[in-house]
């Protein structure tokens, strides 16, 4: 974390005498006010103080400032956390992860072997719903619970190019791929999406767009990559995390402007089967290291960089993964390598809090 430095003004004890006898290293215990520190486990890096003369309406993690008009130094930091939440009717890994923390659907999966269960989510607990129309595992789930697709897949011989459409009811089999795949990235709407990478020959670098009719090939990625994650939206996405090839998970993360890939930071732990948000904010927790390797790693994305935050309860991998800001995710499912029921919310908070007064 640094070198913490210190001047004599540290040993002025909080009787307000000198303490002299170590003028060099420790800081007299009475001088620590606040044990609480012994807590902390994550710190983000310090943007340089500044004067404001009021609080910044959008501050960035870890900024500090001093508010002239309240004459206090003011900090601002996110503070998020996992939580226990209903089980999934059914175990199952490499599902279709789609929608919000209130309103999630999880389609297709393996059980082992590939089944067409839906479940909707509430936020509180999950109920099975209208199935697909054919029985899928490692589909790219895209959209919201009441509009959604799922984009590709493995259906027995192979992978497919079949493209389902989801209205808040039932399943419809729509314009497929224009190349069979699964294993990929992929975010959007139901009539705005784009999937991109996966397999099979090897991991892909092929890009398409959905316009809510037909695909279109577009700009590949710069690196193939197999079970990555994909968020945000068809003109402004993020894709990171991933095989290269399988099963080497890599850390690369690569923005998408509408017309281009262009690679970003990395992030901090290679892995797989990761990952919801939006394209500038984006948070990536559990995943696969390796096989059968599974982590309980949450980082977080701010735009510019990955920061490790608070662990999943359970380290698993392959699970559906639904949530469109950074503050609120969900993890259902999924390998650890038993295949789990279980689900786990993400909320984050955010919190100014004063430093000091003068």
């Amino acid at each position: 974390m640094g070198t913490i430095t210190r001047s004599f003004a540290n040993n002025i004890t909080s009787g307000g005498t000198f303490d002299a006898t170590d003028l060099t290293g420790t800081i007299p215990s009475s001088n620590i006010a606040d044990a609480s520190v012994t807590n902390i486990t994550d710190v983000p890096a310090l943007v340089a103080t500044t004067k404001e003369s009021s609080d910044p309406p959008s501050p960035v993690n870890g900024q500090i400032w001093y508010n002239t008009t309240d004459r206090v130094l003011r900090g601002y930091i996110q503070l998020g956390s996992w939580a226990t939440s209903g089980s999934l009717n059914q175990a199952k890994s490499q599902t279709g992860g789609i929608g919000t923390l209130t309103a999630g659907l999880v389609a297709g999966g393996d059980l082992p072997g590939e089944t067409a269960n839906n479940e909707s989510y509430d936020g509180t607990s999950w109920t099975e719903v209208n199935n697909l129309s054919a029985a899928t595992r490692l589909g790219q789930g895209i959209g919201l619970q009441t509009a959604a697709l799922l984009a590709g897949g493995y259906q027995p011989p192979g992978y497919q190019s079949k493209n389902e459409s989801w209205d808040g009811t039932n399943w419809t089999e729509t314009t497929d791929l224009n190349s069979n795949k699964g294993a990929g990235g992929g975010c959007g709407t139901q009539t705005a999406a784009i999937a991109f990478a996966g397999v099979p020959g090897g991991p892909m670098v092929t890009n398409e767009l959905w316009d809510g009719t037909s695909w279109t090939e577009v700009g590949d990625l710069n690196s193939g990559r197999r079970n990555l994650a994909g968020v945000g939206l068809s003109t402004a996405a993020f894709a990171f995390g991933g095989d290269i090839p399988s099963p080497s998970p890599g850390t690369l993360s690569e923005e998408w402007d509408g017309t281009s890939w262009t690679e970003v930071g990395d992030l901090n732990t290679a892995r797989s089967t990761l990952g919801w948000g939006l394209s500038n904010l984006a948070g990536a927790s559990g995943g696969k290291t390796g096989v059968p390797s599974f982590v309980t790693n949450t980082e977080t994305w701010d735009g510019t960089s990955w920061s490790e935050k608070n662990d999943m309860s359970t380290a698993r991998g392959e699970g559906g993964i639904g949530g469109n800001i950074i503050s609120a995710g969900w993890y259902a499912g999924g390998e650890t390598p038993s295949r789990q029921t279980a689900t786990e919310e993400w909320t984050q908070t955010e919190v100014v809090t004063t430093l000091g007064a003068s």
